[in-house]
C-alpha cells in the first residue's frame, strides 16, 4: 500500500474515533514518513519545518477570535438577536420568512467572501456567533448551516474567476495546465468546471431540504451576552457597523486577516464600545476561542510537508496507470479518487493542484481526454476533499463560528456532513464532465 493512502486513511479513521485531530495528524504524518522509507528523525524534521507554514493562519484566527469577543462584549450581538427573535415570535408566516431570510443571508455572505468581497473565512467568526441564539430559536440543524457555509466557500472559487476564484482558476489551475503541456484558453477553464459545480448545488439542496431539514434542539448556554446592559444602543450599532466594515476592508486591501481583526478591535476600544482595560482580556479569550482551529491548521501544514517529501504521489499514479490501461472511464474515476485523498491530507485545493497537475495532465492527454475534460479532471481532483477534510478552511471556518457555544463538533457536524453532501456528488459530476466534455 502507498504510504500517502495509509497516512490519510489513518488520519480520517483516528478522527472518526474521536481522537483529537491534532494528535491524529501528527501520528499519521509520522506513519506516512516511516512507511515511505524515511528515518524517524528526517520525518520529524520535515514535519517541524512544515509547521511554520501554519503560524500566520493560526495568528489570524486568534485575531479574528479577539474581534468576535469584542463584538460580543459591546452588546451588538444582544441587540441583533433580540430584534430578530422579537420579529420571529410574531406569527408563523413571519417565522418561516425570517428563517429562510437568515439562511439566504448566510449563503450570500459565504459566496461573496470568495469573489465579491474576497475575505475568505474572516466573516464567519464575526457573523455566525451573534446568530446562534436565533438559529437555536428556529431549531435549525447546524449541520445544514455548515453545509451552506462550505458550499459558498468551495463552489464560488470553482466557477467564478474573480477574487479567490481568479487565483484558483487562472493563477493556479490554468497556469499549471499550461506548464504541463495542455494548451487551453483561460476563458474555457471556468466553463469546464460548471458540471462539477452542479454537483455541489445538488449536494446543498439535499443537505438543506432533506438530510437536515428536521428541527434540532440546542441548549441555550449562559454567556456574558446574557448579562450585558446596553445603555446606548445607537452608539453600539454605529460603532459595531464601522468596526465590521473597516475590518473587512482592511483585510481585503492588505490581504491579511491579522490586520483586519486588529483594526476591528481598535475601533471598538477607541470609540469606547469596549473598555480599554478589557483589551488584554479580548485577546486572551480570542486565543482561547480559536486555539484548537489554529493548531489544527498548523498541524495540517506539517502533515502536508511530509506527504510532499515522500514523493509517493507519483508512484501512486504509476500504480493506477498499470491498472487502467486504456480504460478512460476507470482512469477518470481513479484520477478523481487520488485527488480526493491528496486534498483530504493536505487540506487545501490551492496546494493540491500544483502537485497533481504535473502527473495528471500528461496522463489525461495520453489517454485521449479532450482539453475541457482534462481541465475538469484536474480542477475537480484539486477541489475534491477541500469540503470534507478535517484540516480544510472550508470545514474549520464553519466550525469556528458554529461551535462558539461548544455545541458543534468539528468532525461529526462539519467534516462528515460536508464530505457526504459535496465530495460524493463532486466525484460523480466530475466523472460525468470528464466523459461528456
Amino acid at each position: 500500500m502507498n504510504s500517502v493512502i495509509i497516512g490519510v486513511i489513518l488520519m480520517l479513521a483516528l478522527s472518526l474515533c474521536r481522537v483529537n485531530v491534532i494528535v491524529a495528524m501528527t501520528l499519521s504524518a509520522l506513519t506516512t514518513g516511516l512507511l515511505s522509507g524515511q528515518s524517524l528523525s528526517f520525518t520529524l524534521n520535515t514535519f517541524n519545518d512544515g509547521l511554520s507554514g501554519g503560524a500566520v493562519i493560526a495568528l489570524s484566527y486568534a485575531m479574528l477570535g479577539a474581534f468576535a469577543v469584542a463584538i460580543s462584549r459591546s452588546g451588538l450581538t444582544d441587540i441583533l438577536a433580540s430584534s430578530l427573535i422579537s420579529k420571529a415570535q410574531n406569527q408563523e408566516k413571519t417565522h418561516q420568512w425570517l428563517k429562510y431570510t437568515v439562511l439566504s443571508l448566510i449563503l450570500f455572505a459565504s459566496l461573496s467572501s470568495q469573489n465579491l468581497i474576497p475575505v475568505h473565512i474572516a466573516f464567519i467568526p464575526i457573523l455566525i456567533p451573534p446568530l446562534l441564539v436565533l438559529l437555536n430559536h428556529f431549531q435549525l440543524d447546524r449541520r445544514a448551516i455548515a453545509c451552506i457555509l462550505t458550499f459558498g466557500l468551495a463552489t464560488a472559487y470553482m466557477v467564478l474567476p474573480y477574487g479567490f476564484g481568479g487565483i484558483y482558476l487562472n493563477t493556479i489551475l490554468h497556469h499549471n495546465l499550461i506548464e504541463n503541456g495542455l494548451q487551453v484558453e483561460q476563458a474555457k477553464v471556468p466553463l469546464a468546471m460548471l458540471i462539477p459545480a452542479l454537483g455541489m448545488v445538488f449536494g446543498l439542496i439535499v443537505a438543506v431540504f432533506y438530510s437536515y431539514r428536521k428541527p434540532r434542539h440546542y441548549n441555550h448556554t449562559a454567556t456574558e451576552n446574557d448579562t450585558i446592559n446596553v445603555e446606548n444602543k445607537s452608539k453600539v450599532i454605529w460603532v459595531g457597523s464601522l468596526a465590521i466594515i473597516a475590518s473587512l476592508y482592511a483585510q481585503f486591501t492588505t490581504n491579511s486577516m491579522i490586520v483586519g481583526g486588529l483594526i476591528g478591535v481598535l475601533i471598538f476600544t477607541i470609540f469606547g464600545a469596549v473598555k480599554w482595560q478589557e483589551s488584554g482580556d479580548l485577546f486572551s479569550r480570542g486565543v482561547a476561542m480559536m486555539a484548537m482551529i489554529g493548531f489544527i491548521m498548523i498541524s495540517a501544514q506539517g502533515f502536508a510537508a511530509v506527504i510532499k517529501s515522500t514523493n509517493e504521489v507519483a508512484s501512486l499514479v504509476e500504480s493506477i496507470t498499470s491498472i487502467i490501461g486504456t480504460n478512460k472511464a476507470l482512469a477518470a474515476a481513479l484520477i478523481l479518487f487520488v485527488g480526493l485523498l491528496i486534498t483530504m491530507g493536505i487540506g487545501s485545493s490551492f496546494s493540491t493542484v500544483p502537485i497533481i497537475a504535473t502527473i495528471f495532465v500528461p496522463l489525461a492527454m495520453s489517454l485521449g481526454f479532450s482539453e475541457m475534460a482534462t481541465v475538469a479532471l484536474v480542477g475537480t481532483a484539486g477541489a475534491l476533499g477541500d469540503a470534507g477534510s478535517p484540516a480544510s478552511d472550508s470545514t474549520l471556518g464553519p466550525t469556528s463560528g458554529l461551535n462558539a457555544d461548544g455545541q458543534h463538533d468539528h468532525i461529526r457536524d462539519s467534516v462528515i456532513p460536508t464530505f457526504i453532501h459535496f465530495n460524493i456528488p463532486l466525484l460523480i459530476f466530475g466523472w460525468i464532465a470528464a466523459m461528456v466534455l
